[in-house]
């Protein structure tokens, strides 16, 4: 596994641990905690967070439609980097991973991240079947996510 051509892998994972670290240690910004309990705070965090794993699907649809082609290498390196930066913007949004649904979310969401960032441009294998595992597995899981995500945003809006 050759890391160093992906710097988006290294820079994911180095954002991955320090969620993880933060959370483990207990390490709080009060300032952004408070933020983080505002409502008007939540839903424009929220919308950030809704709109980046929405973004996301664009790959799918450059990769299925003949006229964006062109563009597959530049999405795919966006792609990434976006996926780099994700545990950022989830941070952003929230330092927990919450309870219940939530926690499932958090713990899809993250587990797909981590997946993104073991692509196949990392592990530097032409195997088709791991291709096909590969993707029907980060493909599943988006998919999973955007349903929690989806149900997440109805339920904050119903009950509020």
């Amino acid at each position: 596994m050759v890391l160093s051509n992906n710097k988006s892998t290294v820079v994911g994972l180095i954002l991955f641990a320090a969620f993880i670290l933060q959370l483990v240690l207990k390490l709080e910004w009060t300032w952004l905690l408070q933020l983080q309990q505002e409502e008007m705070y939540k839903r424009w965090s929220g919308l950030l967070l809704t709109l980046v794993i929405a973004f996301q699907w664009l790959l799918s649809v450059v990769r299925t439609r003949k006229r964006f082609r062109q563009h597959i290498f530049t999405m795919q390196n966006i792609h990434k980097w976006v996926g780099a930066l994700s545990p950022v913007i989830f941070y952003i949004h929230t330092m927990h991973f919450g309870y219940g649904y939530l926690l499932l979310l958090s713990y899809i969401f993250f587990a797909n991240t981590i997946l993104g960032y073991f692509n196949l441009d990392v592990i530097k294998n032409n195997s088709d079947a791991l291709f096909k595992g590969w993707m029907i597995a980060h493909v599943a899981l988006s998919l999973i996510i955007t349903i929690l995500m989806v149900f997440h945003v109805v339920m904050v809006f119903y009950y509020k």
